[in-house]
């Protein structure tokens, strides 16, 4: 696949190259104090359960991408606590290829499904749908490997 594509210029017509890169997004994983991770279930397609994300806006930091489209599809003020990866792979988005940055992040109260999300839910580990969206599932897996590692390290010490 090649990573530019020409376009006919349309005043001249002579041929511009265009190149393609990755649109760049945010995901976030909200955790509840001891409730579990916040999901969306998603208004566009693709359909399913999401966490809660999307585009990072021109100008923008991708830090602030994830507290903004928190507050937009979950209202809820998130406090970041890390980043948890970058997801690339060029099928993540059946739309188009993307590049998540993906933050963890804390909150308080209780979110209300709003913008791009018809519905949302709070959900433990054992609880999280089989089925989601975009490669979600993968990226809560890794997070739940991730303090599972983290929980069995500080006890080995």
């Amino acid at each position: 696949m090649s990573p530019f594509e020409y376009i006919a210029c349309p005043a001249c017509g002579q041929q511009i190259k265009i190149y393609k890169n990755p649109f760049p997004t945010v995901d976030i994983i909200i955790e509840l104090k001891e409730k579990g991770i916040v999901l969306i279930q998603r208004k566009n397609p693709p359909l399913g359960w999401a966490l809660p994300g999307g585009f990072i806006d021109y100008g923008e930091s991708a830090e602030d991408a994830a507290v903004r489209e928190a507050k937009e599809e979950t209202g809820l003020d998130v406090e970041l606590r890390g980043l948890v990866g970058v997801y690339s792979d060029p099928k993540r988005d059946p739309r188009f290829h993307t590049l998540s940055v993906v933050f963890k992040a804390k909150a308080s109260g209780e979110p209300h499904a709003r913008d791009d999300a018809v519905a949302i839910g709070v959900f433990s580990l054992e609880e999280i749908p089989q089925v989601m969206a975009f490669d979600h599932k993968k990226i809560v897996e890794d997070y739940f490997q991730h303090i599972s590692s983290q929980l069995t390290t500080s006890r080995n010490m």
